[in-house]
């Protein structure tokens, strides 16, 4: 395994490639700091997440069981600041906030990336969004842009103009008639 993949467990060996691996990309990740524990879930409750994305992600339905296989642990990890995560076989899937509603994590949006409704800012626009910064309505409407038909509130995959990945995954704030 390499020292860059995204991994979690409970375990002491994966856990710190997956310290190093935040550590890398957002900076100070500590374990005892951050993490509060990680729980093995039941299979009534896997049930219930199951059902909760497919009402989320209505395209993800045909995929879900080669994403969170029946036969593999399903693990939540509980974060401070009520952040949870949800694994299998130490990947990180979803993450979700406050009992909010499930968010994919990059690297799944790269492997099935029609779970989401895309929005597309121009060329200009990456580096700020990599570096956290929110995007406006001219960012989605300027030439190089593509602003397709999104309710208010959906979780969308903001992809860049001549990128073939999402650069992050966003939550639109107004519907593109809106905007």
């Amino acid at each position: 395994m390499t020292s860059d993949s995204i991994t979690f467990s409970c375990s002491d060996m994966s856990t710190q490639k997956c310290l190093f691996f935040l550590q890398k990309s957002f900076g100070r990740f500590d374990e005892k700091e951050n993490v509060s524990n990680c729980i093995q879930l039941k299979t009534s409750v896997i049930k219930g997440i199951k059902n909760q994305l497919i009402e989320q992600f209505p395209g993800i339905e045909p995929w879900l069981n080669q994403i969170m296989p029946k036969k593999d642990p399903v693990k939540i990890v509980r974060c401070h600041e009520h952040i949870e995560i949800l694994t299998v076989n130490g990947e990180l899937l979803f993450f979700r906030q406050r009992e909010g509603p499930f968010y994919p994590t990059l690297r799944l949006l790269h492997k099935y990336p029609f779970i989401l409704p895309h929005q597309q800012v121009d060329k200009g626009a990456i580096k700020f969004v990599l570096s956290g910064a929110n995007i406006m309505c001219p960012g989605l409407t300027s030439p190089g842009a593509k602003l397709y038909p999104a309710a208010a509130d959906t979780i969308v995959a903001i992809m860049a103009e001549g990128k073939q990945h999402a650069l992050c995954v966003g939550v639109m704030k107004m519907s593109a008639e809106d905007m």
